[in-house]
């Protein structure tokens, strides 16, 4: 209900976060969690990027992504965006989560294009032993079954919709995510005062309140 605005003064772009907490990486629901972010973010023609910039032309890119955690991880949306769009673009970040979330699930296309994707990868991305160490490295850090990699590309190509749509619904919480903007007080403020946040919150560059 809080947005933390970052007055940036005469800068060209505000740069939008949206984020919430998602479960840890060792969730049984890790994959399904990270498609449905794919179809979200995670991808250049994912649904923030295909808005934001292709459509509405506001941003060079708009993303979302989480953090690898133990515990539990953020999910962030990211964009930057003109500064006269700012309280528009927030808008659609918002219309954005919530239709993946209510009344526009993710679709097989959809789905079937990121499993695509995270599947025709694969072969380039133990090319190295460093790469290879790397991964066996998450399977311990992040406590996963150790026949994680194993069973990855098996996992994917079985992902259906349903349990992707089912993890957005079960994780993604558009009424309580927080908002942080940087960008010029003076040319944004106005419009962001009418997007209904219950406080506007000044914060300088460590995040101290104001």
């Amino acid at each position: 209900r809080t947005l933390y605005l970052l007055d940036k003064p005469g800068a060209d772009q505000s740069v939008i976060f949206a984020g919430q907490l998602i479960p840890s990486r060792a969730t049984p629901d890790d994959l399904a969690i990270s498609t449905m972010n794919d179809v979200l973010g995670g991808k250049f023609t994912a649904r923030l990027n295909m808005n934001l910039r292709e459509a509405k032309h506001w941003s060079y890119g708009a993303y979302s992504f989480a953090y690898d955690a133990r515990g539990q991880r953020p999910l962030l949306a990211y964009a930057p965006v003109q500064s006269d769009k700012s309280a528009e673009a927030i808008t659609e970040i918002r219309n954005e989560i919530a239709g993946i979330v209510g009344k526009r699930p993710a679709t097989p296309e959809e789905v079937a294009l990121v499993k695509r994707a995270n599947t025709l990868s694969l072969p380039g991305q133990w090319e190295t032993g460093g790469a290879v160490l790397g991964s066996i490295s998450e399977i311990v850090e992040f406590g996963l079954a150790d026949d994680y990699w194993t069973n990855y590309a098996a996992t994917i190509r079985g992902l259906t919709p349903e349990p992707v749509n089912k993890a957005a619904r079960d994780y993604l919480h558009p009424d309580d995510l927080v908002f942080v903007v940087v960008g010029d007080r003076q040319v944004i403020e106005p419009g962001l005062k009418g997007l209904g946040f219950n406080t506007i919150q000044l914060v300088n560059a460590d995040g101290e309140l104001l």
